[in-house]
C-alpha cells in the first residue's frame, strides 16, 4: 500500500510558514486594515518615524502608533533606532515582509516571506550639512 504525500516544497530560508489559526487571522486582520497597508506601503522602500508616517498616511498620530503597534507585533515592521546629533532620537519603522501567499486547501496556512531591512540612510535632523 502506498502513501501519497504532497511533494517537497524547497523554501528559502526567508520564508516561514504560519499555520496556527490565531496568528493567521491576526496577520491577516493586520492586512484588512486601510491604514496599516498605507503604513505597509510608505515603509516598503525606507524607514520612517510616527510622525512622518502619520503625515504620509494622513493618519492621526494616536492611530498610527496603534498601527504600528499591530504591524510590529505580528512581525510585518521593524522598529530600530534613528540616531540624532543632537541626543533626541527616535523609533523608525521599516516593512520587513516581501510576499504573503494565503493557502486554503487545508485551512488556511500563510507563506511569508520575509527580507532585510533596506539599508538605514544616513537621515541627520542636522542643518550643518
Amino acid at each position: 500500500m502506498a502513501i501519497a504525500t504532497p511533494p517537497r516544497v524547497e523554501r528559502s530560508p526567508a520564508e516561514t510558514t504560519v499555520d496556527d489559526d490565531d496568528e493567521v487571522q491576526t496577520i491577516l486582520h493586520a492586512l484588512q486594515d486601510d491604514g496599516c497597508r498605507a503604513v505597509l506601503d510608505a515603509t516598503g522602500e525606507t524607514s520612517l518615524s510616527a510622525s512622518e508616517l502619520a503625515e504620509t498616511c494622513d493618519l492621526p498620530l494616536s492611530t498610527t502608533y496603534r498601527k504600528l503597534d499591530t504591524l510590529t507585533d505580528v512581525g510585518l515592521l521593524a522598529e530600530r533606532t534613528r540616531l540624532c546629533p543632537d541626543g533626541k532620537h527616535t523609533s523608525e519603522y521599516v516593512c520587513v515582509v516581501d510576499e504573503i501567499l494565503v493557502d486554503a486547501t487545508a485551512g488556511f496556512e500563510l507563506t511569508v516571506t520575509r527580507r532585510e531591512p533596506p539599508e538605514r540612510a544616513t537621515r541627520l535632523d542636522d542643518d550643518s550639512r
